[in-house]
């Protein structure tokens, strides 16, 4: 049932409003309704049908889902000591996460090429969403150029917007369409996304960007690679002569401070943290009160310790593992972009892991969704090995 016509057009219809409604949907409410309709119910309602499926991903990723399951678990424990104000929530919330990794597999039908069209749409998209943000806030807002660009619908907030586009700029980067046409639209859309990310002045976005193009030949070893991260290096160095005083003007944002005080919360709890979605508050040394570790690794840490950061990472490591295995097929390439992109990130601003479906999931659980799909991209390798078996007399 999950493979007929109707069924997939409902599926990527979920893919889609992910991707796109955190821009264009009218209020948060709505754009978590939509994620219930058209991508939770179809996930839940197609999942003994695409049973097989989602066998074969397990078998193929069999190490990343059992980290996963291990998690999901000891955050399940958690729950018992949490001072979360509701724990039936946040537990409602790992279902949430359980069934949108299921879905990639679902979707894909052993055909991730599916999945990354719909992303490469999804790109242009949000592209579209960036060039309606500059419109509205520097056109009809009639905001100094100089003010920290707010984007549409959940990117008003310049540094989580800033990471959306970010990170869509990168995979569209890294998928381009294949006719000339539309190569056109796609170099006009890397330069919206690329100049809204600017234009936001979130620093770790700018950062997590330009390195990310930076280190592209590490992986592909394409002539295109080394065009682009010269060409970036370049480009940087200009940008940053021109707006270095801008840039600069918030010095670091008490992030060492939060720092350290992370570290002495993590230190009072190491073991059990303070459990699942409990709220807390970071105090600098000069008194400067925080509600978030504004880091991904250190907030996991804060909410479930030691034995949970060290999940998380290993989650995050073995995403990484099996991306650079495949590294030479299409979502190898660009999943490798994507989760380098995504740490950079979260080293900055990310402040929620197991919240509702929010921006940050673009760079938490959208790469683990897309991990999931690697072991049909080995299968694009395998014409190519078997080739070079056959002997030049045959």
């Amino acid at each position: 049932m999950y493979s007929n016509r109707w069924a997939h057009a409902l599926l990527s219809t979920g893919l889609m409003w992910f991707l796109l409604a955190i821009a264009f949907a009218p209020a948060n409410k709505i754009y978590q309704q939509g994620l219930v309709a058209l991508l939770w119910v179809p996930c839940i309602a197609l999942a003994w049908s695409a049973r097989a499926r989602l066998a074969e991903a397990w078998r193929g990723q069999r190490v990343l889902f059992s980290l996963l399951l291990l998690m999901a678990l000891w955050a399940v424990v958690s729950l018992y000591w949490t001072h979360a104000a509701e724990p039936d929530r946040e537990f409602k919330r790992l279902l949430y996460i359980m069934f949108f990794v299921l879905f990639f597999p679902i979707l894909a039908d052993s055909k991730p090429e599916q999945v990354m069209r719909l992303m490469q749409w999804a790109g242009v998209g949000l592209a579209i969403a960036a060039l309606v943000s500059m419109i509205k806030f520097f056109g009809l807002e009639h905001h100094d150029w100089r003010a920290r660009l707010e984007g549409i619908g959940e990117l008003s907030h310049p540094i989580l917007g800033a990471y959306v586009i970010g990170v869509s700029v990168i995979w569209s980067l890294l998928w381009p369409p294949r006719t000339r046409p539309f190569q056109v639209g796609w170099c006009l859309a890397l330069l919206v996304g690329a100049a809204f990310v600017v234009m936001s002045q979130s620093r770790g976005a700018v950062v997590a960007l330009f390195f990310t193009v930076v280190a592209l030949p590490i992986w592909w070893r394409h002539r295109r690679a080394f065009y682009l991260s010269a060409g970036t290096v370049a480009v940087v160095v200009v940008g940053f002569i021109v707006l270095e005083p801008l840039m600069m003007a918030r010095g670091s944002s008490y992030r060492p401070e939060i720092f350290a005080a992370v570290i002495k919360m993590i230190e009072l709890h190491p073991l059990t943290g303070l459990g699942l979605g409990s709220p807390y508050n970071v105090v600098a040394a000069d008194g400067m009160r925080f509600d978030h570790s504004h880091n991904l690794f250190t907030h996991v840490g804060i909410e479930l310790g030691l034995p949970g950061m060290l999940l998380w990472i290993s989650i995050w490591l073995t995403v990484l593992w099996q991306a650079w295995r495949v590294r030479k097929t299409d979502l190898g390439r660009g999943l490798i972009g994507i989760w380098l992109f995504s740490t950079l990130a979260m080293q900055f601003d990310a402040a929620s892991l197991t919240g509702s479906p929010r921006a940050e999931w673009f760079i938490s659980w959208l790469p683990i969704g897309l991990a999931s799909l690697l072991v049909w991209a080995r299968g694009e390798l395998a014409p190519a090995v078997i080739k070079s078996r056959v002997p030049p007399n045959q």
